[in-house]
C-alpha cells in the first residue's frame, strides 16, 4: 500500500484563473480597486488605534490609462507591502491578507470596512492580462520592491526606487482584452462597480467653470479649471445615520442611483442593523405598475461598498425585488451560486428582518396618515399582495393594513370590510360574500344592479388577486369572494327566500328546448333561474371557481394542469319571470322568436363585452331592422 499527497501543478493555475474564476472578466477591476481601497483602510485603521505614528492624509485611488503602451495603471496610497509581504501575499496563491489582518485586529478592526478579497481576487488581473507589474512601498520604512510575472509560475521581485508608500498595479493588456484601454468601458465599469467605494477614485480630469469674477462684464466668459475627475460618492446616504439625513436627502440619492428615473419614490426604508449580522442599506417603493416582471432587478446589492449584483432573489424576498435601492452587507458571500444563498443562514435571517422592517414601516404609514397611504394605495399594493401571498409571516402584518377598494373608491382593512358587509353580504348559510370587480368598464351593468340591491363592490384588478382571494378564504373563516359578474345576485348571495318562477316545469323545458336550439353555442350553458321580474331577461355570466382557476394558472401556480388552454365557458342565466321571456316562449312565429332570442342574448354579450367583429355587426343590423 502507498501513501502520498496531491500535488497540484502550479502550471495549471494561470489557465484555470483565466477561465473559470469569474464568469466575467469585466469583475478584475472591481477586484483591484477592491484591494487598493483595503490597503488603504488597513492603513486608516492602523493609524486610528495607533499602530502606527504615519499620515494617512486623504488617500486617494487613481486609475490610469496607457492606450499607446497598451498598460492600466491602478495606483493607491495605501499601506503598501514590504518585499517579504510581497513574496507571503503575492506568491502565495488563495493565502487572504485581509483574512490574516482581520484575525489579527477582530476586535478593532469589526466596523473598519475592509473588504477582504486579497488574494486570489488579486489573480482576476490574469483574465485580461499577459503581464502584470507591482510596484509598492510598505508604510514601515522598508525598501520599496517590484514584482512582474507574465502569467507563468515564474516571477521577478527586485527592488525598486519608489519613494512614495502605497501601491501601483501595472496591467499589460493582452491583445484579446484591448476594450479595457478604452477610456468608456474603464469609466462604465468604474461607475458600475465603484460608485460608492468609501476612498475617493480618481479617473483623469475634468473641467470645472469658476464664478465670474466681480466687474466682469455679461459677455465675458467664467474661468474654468482642470480639477480631478472623482468619479465616486465615499459616504452615500445608506452609510449615514438616518436621523443624519432629511427626505431630499433620501430623493436626492434616489437620483444618484437612477439617473434616468424622473418620477420621484413614494417614500423609503432605511435599514441598519449590526446583530446579528451586519446590514445597511436604503430601499424605496416606486409607483409600480400591474406587471410583475418588467419591475425586478433594480436593487443593488453591495458589500462595504463594492457593487456586486442587481439580481438579490434569494438575499431580498422575491416579493420585494419589485422595489429600488441599496443593500449593502458584509456578511453576504461573493460569487457563489444562488442555492448556496439560498441555504445560507446568514442570508436567511437578512431575509427575514428585511420582510420585518418593511411591514413595520408600512403599517406606520398607514396608522400615521391613512389618507395619503390611501392615495398610494394603487401603486404599492402588488408588492403587498404578492407579500400576503408568498410571506406567511409578512401576511399577518399585512392583515391590519392592507386595503380593499370598493368601486366608488372608499378603502377598507379586511377587519373594517367585515363589519360593514356583515348584515347584508352574510348569506343563508352564514357565509360573507364579497363582490368584487376586476374591470369598472367592463363589468359596469354588472356593478350597477349589485349597487341598486344595497350591496357593495370592491375593485380588485391586481394580476395576482385569484391567488390571493384563495389565500384569504383558506385563512378567513366564512368567507368568501365572487366576482360580481359570476352569477346573477340571488345566486351570489343566497338568502332564504327564493323568487317563484311563474313557469311552469313543462314550460321551463319547453323554453329551454328552444333556447338551445336557436343559440347552438356550445360557449354557453343555459340555466333557466326564478328572479325579479324588473331583472335583465339575459344574462351572461362566468362560473367562479373555473375563471378563477383559469386566472391563477396564467399568472403561475394554482391552476388545475392544462385549464389555461380551455375555450372561454359561460354560463346563460335566463330570467323565467321576465316579460320578454314569456314573449319568447308564447310566440308563434318562428322567425320572430329566433329574433327575440338573438336580439336578447346579443343585448347580454355586449353588456359583457363580448360581442365583437362579424356578431357586433349583425347585430347592429338587426336592432335597425327591428326599429323601422
Amino acid at each position: 500500500m502507498a501513501t502520498g499527497k496531491i500535488n497540484v501543478s502550479v502550471e495549471n493555475i494561470f489557465p484555470l484563473i483565466k477561465k473559470f474564476l469569474y464568469s466575467d472578466h469585466e469583475i478584475f477591476l472591481r477586484e483591484l480597486v477592491s484591494n487598493a481601497t483595503d490597503a488603504t483602510l488597513k492603513l486608516k485603521h492602523l493609524t486610528t488605534i495607533g499602530e502606527t505614528k504615519v499620515e494617512y492624509g486623504n488617500p486617494i485611488i487613481e486609475i490610469k490609462i496607457d492606450k499607446e503602451g497598451k498598460k492600466l495603471h491602478i495606483i493607491d496610497q495605501g499601506l503598501g507591502m514590504t518585499e517579504e509581504e510581497v513574496q507571503k501575499y503575492i506568491n502565495e496563491v488563495a493565502f487572504s491578507g485581509a483574512e490574516e489582518f482581520l484575525d489579527k485586529y477582530k476586535d478593532s478592526a469589526k466596523d473598519s470596512g475592509i473588504i477582504g478579497h486579497f488574494g486570489l481576487g488579486f489573480y482576476s488581473a490574469f483574465m485580461v492580462a499577459e503581464k502584470v507589474e507591482i510596484i509598492t512601498k510598505s508604510y514601515k520604512d522598508e525598501p520599496a520592491a517590484h514584482w512582474t510575472c507574465d502569467g507563468s509560475p515564474n516571477f521577478i521581485l527586485e527592488p525598486s526606487d519608489k519613494t512614495e508608500r502605497g501601491t501601483e498595479i501595472i496591467l499589460h493588456i493582452a491583445e484579446d482584452s484591448t476594450e479595457f484601454l478604452e477610456k468608456n468601458r474603464i469609466s462604465e465599469l468604474l461607475s458600475k462597480y465603484n460608485k460608492f467605494m468609501p476612498v475617493p477614485i480618481k479617473f483623469g480630469t475634468k473641467t470645472e467653470t469658476l464664478p465670474k469674477p466681480e466687474g466682469a462684464k455679461e459677455e465675458d466668459k467664467a474661468p474654468t479649471q482642470e480639477v480631478d475627475n472623482i468619479i465616486n460618492n465615499p459616504n452615500p446616504a445608506w452609510t449615514k445615520m438616518p436621523a443624519d439625513l432629511k427626505d431630499e436627502d433620501y430623493k436626492g440619492f434616489y437620483r444618484e442611483l437612477y439617473p434616468m428615473q424622473f418620477e420621484e419614490p413614494l417614500f423609503h426604508i432605511h435599514l441598519n442593523v449590526d446583530y446579528p449580522f451586519n446590514l445597511t442599506g436604503i430601499l424605496y417603493f416606486p409607483k409600480l405598475t400591474n406587471d410583475l416582471n418588467v419591475q425586478k432587478d433594480r436593487i443593488q446589492l453591495y458589500q462595504n461598498q463594492v457593487f456586486v449584483t442587481d439580481n438579490v432573489e434569494g438575499i431580498v424576498p422575491e416579493f420585494l425585488t419589485m422595489l429600488r435601492g441599496v443593500i449593502d452587507s458584509p456578511d453576504i458571500p461573493l460569487n457563489v451560486s444562488r442555492s448556496y444563498l439560498q441555504a445560507d443562514g446568514a442570508v436567511k435571517k437578512i431575509a427575514s428582518y428585511i420582510t420585518r422592517k418593511v411591514a413595520d414601516k408600512l403599517s406606520s404609514l398607514f396608522k400615521n396618515n391613512r389618507e395619503d397611504f390611501e392615495a398610494k394605495w394603487n401603486d404599492i399594493k402588488i408588492v403587498i399582495e404578492y407579500g400576503m401571498l408568498s410571506e406567511d409571516k409578512f401576511f399577518e402584518k399585512a392583515d391590519k393594513f392592507a386595503l380593499y377598494p370598493t368601486v366608488d373608491g372608499n378603502f377598507y382593512t379586511f377587519e373594517e370590510l367585515q363589519e360593514k358587509l356583515k348584515d347584508n353580504h352574510t348569506d343563508k348559510d352564514d357565509k360573507l360574500v364579497i363582490l368584487y370587480a376586476s374591470n369598472k368598464e367592463a363589468q359596469h351593468s354588472y356593478i350597477e344592479t349589485a349597487k341598486a340591491r344595497g350591496f357593495e363592490v370592491l375593485l380588485l384588478d391586481s394580476p395576482i388577486v385569484s391567488h390571493l382571494m384563495q389565500k384569504l378564504e383558506t385563512s378567513k373563516e366564512n368567507v368568501s369572494f365572487a366576482r360580481v359578474d359570476a352569477d346573477h345576485l340571488d345566486n351570489l348571495i343566497k338568502k332564504e327566500d327564493t323568487q317563484i318562477s311563474k313557469l311552469s316545469e313543462e314550460e321551463k323545458e319547453q323554453l329551454k328546448t328552444v333556447l338551445e336550439e336557436v343559440i347552438q353555442n356550445k360557449s354557453y350553458t343555459v340555466q333557466l333561474e326564478a328572479m325579479d321580474s324588473a331583472a335583465a331577461p339575459f344574462i351572461i355570466t362566468e362560473p367562479e371557481f373555473l375563471r378563477r382557476m383559469k386566472e391563477m394558472q396564467q399568472t403561475g401556480g394554482g391552476g388545475m394542469f392544462g385549464m389555461s388552454n380551455m375555450p372561454e365557458m359561460y354560463n346563460l342565466i335566463v330570467n323565467t319571470n321576465s316579460d320578454l321571456v314569456n314573449e319568447i316562449l308564447n310566440t308563434k312565429t318562428a322567425k320572430k322568436k329566433e329574433r327575440l332570442i338573438n336580439q336578447s342574448l346579443d343585448l347580454a354579450r355586449l353588456s359583457k363585452g363580448l360581442l365583437k367583429g362579424e356578431e357586433l355587426t349583425n347585430f347592429i343590423k338587426r336592432s335597425y331592422e327591428i326599429i323601422k
